[in-house]
């Protein structure tokens, strides 16, 4: 159920003012994280009686805007703590192809060094990096492509981060497929390369290929259409001579 204004606002608030200058308000912020955790298990609980992988990101949709105030809170706060509500709401985001709130997320948790859940198995950057590939991949294949701007975001956020191999190309695939849909077939290609570079099993060598017949297609005919026809003679029209009268005497 969606929280009233009221309490949304204030859930945002406590969230925000997790500081342990104001014991007070440290201790009303450890309540809250506590509730929030409760919420999370019991949600979780209900997502693991689904079996349908779609079905339970449709469910993870509608269950999101419990947490939004909570979120704004804990962003605006930037106590740097360890959070698991928050991590998982960044996962959940990206499930949901919701990318640009999740880098919301994902943003400040590479910058204070936050972990992901136990449950994860991964790093915080590597984590992202992975699920913001496939959640990109499959944009594509469903042809409703991710902005190739939030993968470079990702890209961007990550590059200094260790991760395997594999991971990166896989992101790199991802925003290389992503600017291909948007017509950057050059850049796609240096993406897509560099992903091969990294991965050579990772399913781009066709992509490469093709990429490359159809870019050497266009400057063929960019270069034709450039090609400046020699311009026609006008035909010589025949012209009576001009007789210059003597003058007179």
């Amino acid at each position: 159920m969606a929280l009233s204004p009221f309490r949304a606002h204030k859930q945002r608030v406590i969230a925000a003012h997790g500081r342990a200058d104001i014991p007070e308000m440290d201790n009303k912020t450890a309540n809250q994280y506590e509730l929030m955790l409760m919420q999370l298990a019991e949600h979780r609980r209900k997502l693991k009686l689904i079996q349908s992988i779609e079905r339970k990101i449709e469910v993870k949709r509608t269950l999101l805007p419990d947490y939004v105030a909570y979120v704004d809170g804990v962003l605006e706060g930037g106590s740097g703590r360890q959070d698991d509500v928050l991590m998982t709401i960044m996962i959940w985001r990206i499930d949901t192809g919701d990318i640009a709130g999740a880098l919301q997320i994902a943003e400040y948790a590479i910058h204070h060094d936050l972990q992901t859940p136990d449950r994860y198995e991964r790093s915080t950057a590597c984590l992202i990096a992975e699920e913001a590939a496939d959640t990109s991949i499959k944009a594509i294949e469903s042809q409703n492509p991710v902005d190739p701007e939030l993968t470079a975001r990702v890209i961007a956020i990550t590059q200094d981060k260790d991760m395997f191999d594999q991971v990166r190309a896989k992101l790199l695939k991802a925003h290389g497929l992503g600017l291909l849909k948007a017509g950057s077939l050059v850049s796609a290609v240096d993406y897509l390369k560099r992903a091969l570079e990294l991965d050579e099993k990772c399913g781009v060598k066709k992509i490469i290929e093709q990429t490359e017949r159809e870019i050497k297609k266009q400057n063929s005919t960019q270069q034709a259409e450039e090609v400046v026809a020699p311009e026609e003679t006008p035909a010589a029209q025949d012209e009576a001579p001009v007789v210059q009268e003597a003058p007179a005497s």
